[in-house]
C-alpha cells in the first residue's frame, strides 16, 4: 500500500526557508547560529526563526530544528540556554541530534516535540532501532544514505511502535560514513561532528603522480525511484539534503519531489519533475546503492563534482578571463570559479544577462591566474517568477513580530560523578589479529571471524572484544552470530562504537559493555545516558583539547579511557573509487600520504602518521583516565610511516 510521506526541505538561511514554504514543502530543517551540523550555512537566530516559524505553522508547514553537533562540557550551559528560548520562543515541531546530551537538555528545558536521531549518529542496522527506541525514547531515526532499498525494508520490519524512518533523497553525498569521518578535524580542527568540515575528500589526492578527485562524490538522486519508497509505511520523511544550498535548488528540488510523490503515475509530470532536477544546479546526480542488483559507485574523478550545475570553462589570459556559457545567465547568479583549493578559484556574480555562447569578463581570483581551462558552476539563480514568490511571503512575513530573544539560562542538571581511586591506568593494545603477545597491558581484539576463531576459549573472557565502528544490514547476522559464539565460550569485555550496539547482548548487566571512542562522547550529559543504559565505562572521543580532556574524568558518571597512541582512520566508507590502488599510499597537494584499506564492508583510510599523546600520559592518569588504548594496525610495506607529533588535538582545541 502507498503511503505519502513528508517531503523534508533543507533551509540554511532566510530565502532558501522561504523557497521550501513556496514549493509547498511539507517541513523545512534548519539550524541555529551555533551546534548545528552546517556552521558553514548562514543558519539563524532565535528570533528570526520564531517568526520564519510563525509563518511556516500559519502555512501548514511542520519545522524540525537542527541542534546536531557533538558537545563538549564546556558547550553544555550555552546549549541548555539556547534549548530554553528555543522551546519558549520557537516551538519547533522537532528536533534533531546527533548527541546523546541534546535529548537530556531538551526534556529539562520542556520540549515536548519529536526527538529525530540525526545521520550523523550512525544507526545504520535493524537492531539498533528497538534499543534506541526503548532506551531513549526516540520518534524516528535519520538512516544512512549509503543503504539500498532492501536494507531500508528490513530496517523498517524492524521498526518497533512509535518509531519512523527518514531518508535522504537527494542531495550531496559525503564520501565517509557519516558520523566516522575525522578527516577536516585531523588535518586542521575543523569537526565534522561540530559542523564545520573544510570538505578535504572534495580535493585533489595524487596517487602514482597522477593527481584526481578521488574522493568527491556526485550527488545523491533518487529521482523516479522514490515510488518503491512510498510501498514502506515505516519511512515517515523523504529527506533532501541542502543546508549551504540557495532558494533556487530549494524550491526546484521541492516541486520536483512533489510531483513524483502525487502524481509520479503521470509520465508528463514524471517528465516535469526530472526537467525541475536537472535545473536544480547539482552535481551529476547517481542512484548510488538505492537499487541493491545495480548498485552505482559514486565517484567519477574525471566528472567535475562541483557543486553547482557547470556551465562553461575558463577562457582567456590570466590577466582578462572571460566565460562564454554553454545556456543564458540571468542577472543576480552565482558562478564559481573551480574548486576551493584550485589556485584560481573565486565567486562570480552576473550583473546583467548573458546569451548562450555570449562572453561575460571577470577579475581573477586572489589567489592569482585566471584559472585557465578551469570548470565554472551556477550555483545559485534568482529568475523573476521565484523572487516574485519569494518578494509575497517576505511581506506576510514583515507583519509577524520576531519576539526578544531571551537571556535567562537555560536548565542544566549534571549526573554525579563517579568516585574511583587515581593511579596508574591500564593499557589496552587492540590488534586486528589474535596473536600469543600483543606487547603490554589488556589485549583488544576487533572481532572478525578469524579473531574469534583463532583465539582459544581459555583467553576468551581476558580479551575486550571490539565491534566495528560502522555495522551494515548485510553483515548484521554475521556479526550476531560472532557475538553470539564469543558469549558462548566465555568472552565478557565488550568495546562497542555504537551505543545501539548494544541490543546484540540480552544481559548486559552481566557483562562489562564499555562505548568505544567512535561513539564520539565528549561530555558528563552522553555518558550518563549510555550509565542508565547499562555500560560500565567509556572511551572517550579522540578528537577533543587537552582542557577538554582533562576535564572529563572529573564531571563523568562513567569510568572513562582514551586512545592514547596508533592509527586512527581519517575515515570510514562503503565505497572506493575504482582509480585508487589499495596497495599504495596517495598524497594530498600538501604532501600528507594516506592509504586505504577494506575490512568486511568497510575502506578504512589512514593517514601515515600515529596519533601519539605519550607525552600526556602522565596528565592523562592525574586526570582520573582508567584506560589507555594503543590502536595497531598493520601498515602496508609501501606506505612510509612519518615522524609527526600526533597531538592531534591536543593542543589547539576541538573547533
Amino acid at each position: 500500500m502507498a503511503t505519502r510521506p513528508l517531503i523534508l526541505a533543507p533551509a540554511g538561511n532566510r530565502a532558501s526557508f522561504l523557497a521550501a514554504l513556496a514549493a509547498g514543502a511539507d517541513a523545512v530543517y534548519c539550524g541555529l547560529k551555533s551546534y548545528s551540523a552546517r556552521a558553514e550555512a548562514k543558519n539563524f537566530t532565535i528570533p528570526e526563526l520564531a517568526a520564519l516559524t510563525e509563518l511556516a505553522h500559519r502555512k501548514g508547514m511542520r519545522v524540525h530544528a537542527a541542534f546536531n553537533a557533538m558537545l563538549t562540557t564546556g558547550d553544555l550551559l550555552r546549549a541548555a540556554g539556547l534549548m530554553k528560548d528555543l522551546v519558549r520562543t520557537v516551538q519547533p515541531d522537532a528536533l534533531i541530534v546527533q548527541d546523546l546530551a541534546m535529548i537530556d537538555l531538551a526534556r529539562q528545558n520542556g520540549f515536548a516535540g519529536e526527538i529525530h536521531l540525526s545521520t550523523l549518529a550512525n544507526a545504520g542496522f535493524s537492531g539498533s532501532l528497538d534499543w534506541i527506541r526503548r532506551q531513549l525514547a526516540v520518534d524516528q531515526v535519520v538512516v544512512p544514505r549509503e543503504l539500498d532499498i532492501d536494507e531500508i525494508r528490513a530496517m523498517a520490519a524492524a521498526c518497533p511502535d512509535g518509531l519512523g524512518l527518514e531518508v535522504f533523497i537527494h542531495g550531496a553525498l559525503c564520501y565517509s560514513v557519516s558520523g566516522r569521518c575525522y578527516w577536516s578535524s585531523f588535518l586542521g580542527g575543523k569537526s565534522g561532528l561540530r559542523g564545520r568540515c573544510v570538505q578535504p575528500c572534495r580535493r585533489q589526492y595524487q596517487q602514482r603522480n597522477r593527481p584526481q578527485r578521488h574522493f568527491s562524490c556526485m550527488d545523491l538522486s533518487h529521482d523516479v525511484l522514490v515510488k518503491v519508497l512510498r510501498t514502506v509505511p515505516e519511512v515517515k520523511t523523504w529527506k533532501i539534503e541542502g543546508r549551504k544550498k540557495g532558494p533556487h535548488y530549494v524550491y526546484y528540488t521541492v516541486m520536483a519531489y512533489r510531483m513524483l510523490r502525487d502524481e509520479g503515475h503521470d509520465s508528463q509530470k514524471k517528465r516535469e519533475a526530472l526537467q525541475l532536477l536537472e535545473q536544480s544546479l547539482g552535481r551529476p546526480t547517481t542512484h548510488y546503492r538505492f537499487l541493491p542488483q545495480r548498485p552505482q559507485i559514486p565517484l567519477q574523478p574525471e566528472t567535475p563534482t562541483g557543486s553547482g550545475l557547470m556551465v562553461g570553462i575558463v577562457k582567456g589570459t590570466a590577466q582578462n578571463p572571460y566565460i562564454s556559457p554553454r545556456q543564458p545567465l540571468l542577472a543576480g547568479d552565482v558562478l564559481r570559479v573551480g574548486y576551493e583549493d584550485d589556485a584560481g578559484h573565486t565567486i562570480v556574480r552576473v550583473r546583467k544577462p548573458i546569451a548562450r555562447n555570449g562572453r561575460l569578463n571577470f577579475k581573477p581570483g586572489r589567489r592569482g591566474g585566471g584559472g585557465h581551462q578551469m570548470p565554472v558552476f551556477l550555483t545559485d539563480r534568482r529568475e523573476p517568477g521565484l523572487n516574485r514568490l519569494l518578494e509575497d511571503l517576505e511581506t506576510e512575513l514583515r507583519a509577524i513580530p520576531e519576539p526578544q530573544a531571551g537571556n535567562q539560562p537555560g536548565g542544566l542538571r549534571l549526573p554525579a560523578a563517579v568516585r574511583f581511586k587515581k593511579g596508574p591506568a591500564r593499557d589496552m593494545v587492540v590488534m586486528r589479529a589474535a596473536t600469543r603477545s600483543g606487547g603490554r597491558g589488556a589485549k583488544g581484539l576487533w572481532v572478525s571471524p578469524q579473531t574469534v576463531q583463532k583465539t582459544s576459549p581459555k583467553a576468551m573472557a581476558s580479551v575486550w572484544w571490539w565491534l566495528s565502528p560502522v555495522l551494515w544490514p548485510a553483515s548484521e547476522a554475521d556479526t550476531a552470530h560472532l557475538v553470539a559464539r564469543l558469549l558462548k565460550d566465555g568472552a565478557r569485555q565488550f568495546v562497542l562504537n555504537a551505543p545501539w550496539q548494544a541490543g546484540f547482548f540480552e544481559r548486559p548487566e552481566d557483562l562489562q559493555l564499555w562505548a568505544g571512542p567512535f561513539c564520539n562522547l565528549a561530555n558528563p550529559l552522553a555518558l550518563a545516558a549510555l550509565k542508565q543504559a547499562g555500560f560500565a565505562g567509556a572511551f572517550v572521543s579522540p578528537e577533543l583539547g587537552s582542557e577538554a580532556f582533562l576535564e572529563l574524568p572529573r564531571i563523568s558518571p562513567l569510568p572513562l579511557g582514551m586512545v592514547l597512541t596508533g592509527m586512527w582512520p581519517l575515515c570510514l566508507s562503503r565505497v572506493i573509487s575504482d582509480t585508487i590502488d589499495t596497495r599504495h599510499p596517495f598524497a594530498s597537494p600538501r604532501g600528507e600520504e594516506a592509504w586505504a584499506r577494506r575490512y568486511d564492508d568497510n575502506i578504512w583510510i589512514f593517514p601515515n602518521w600515529r596519533l601519539d599523546l605519550s607525552d600526556q600520559r602522565q596528565q592523562l592518569e592525574k586526570a582520573g583516565y582508567q584506560w589507555l588504548a594503543h590502536l595497531q594496525e598493520p601498515v602496508p610495506k609501501t606506505v612510509k610511516l612519518k615522524p609527526r607529533q600526533g597531538l592531534w588535538n591536543w593542543n589547539i582545541g576541538l573547533k
